[in-house]
């Protein structure tokens, strides 16, 4: 029952697929499969250094996914790094794999020179909120988008 988190490779995508699907399900979201191959691409190629994604797999299988994007901030000489989506497969849940994704991510930002990790979540997702009031600091921000 070892599990190892590390980079999203390109051997990946038929693993992570299924996971971002259920994530973004989760949400009530789908996607046209074309945002799929150009998020993957994007998450596995070096010309796209400030978007990344990690992998948990335990077991020989994926249980989980993570995906950053790092961006400038007018507050900060350093880039900050966007936890932008969390997902682990219902049957992993509990285990542990959530926060060894946020640590792995936090790890990573530590050596990439990112002091700041922030992400977003529904008020509905009460389990994994759990989680986050473990590992980060809850903000009094609300979000609008156009």
């Amino acid at each position: 029952m070892a599990l190892t988190v590390r980079p999203i490779e390109t051997g990946d995508k038929p693993a992570w697929a299924p996971l971002w699907r259920a994530y973004l399900a989760f949400y009530e979201t789908s996607l046209p499969d074309a945002i799929y191959d150009v998020t993957f691409d994007r998450l596995t190629s070096a010309a796209h250094p400030d978007q990344n994604g990690l992998i948990a797999v335990q077991d020989g299988g994926a249980v989980g996914l993570v995906h950053t994007i790092y961006h400038p901030h007018n507050w900060r000489v350093e880039k900050v790094c966007y936890l932008q989506d969390l997902f682990v497969a219902p049957e992993a849940r509990g285990l542990g794999v959530g926060r060894a994704l946020i640590e792995a991510v936090y790890a990573r930002a530590d050596v990439d020179g990112c002091p700041s990790v922030y992400w977003l979540t529904q008020d509905f997702n009460a389990q994994a909120r759990q989680l986050y009031d473990r590992v980060g600091t809850l903000t009094p921000f609300i979000k609008y988008s156009r």
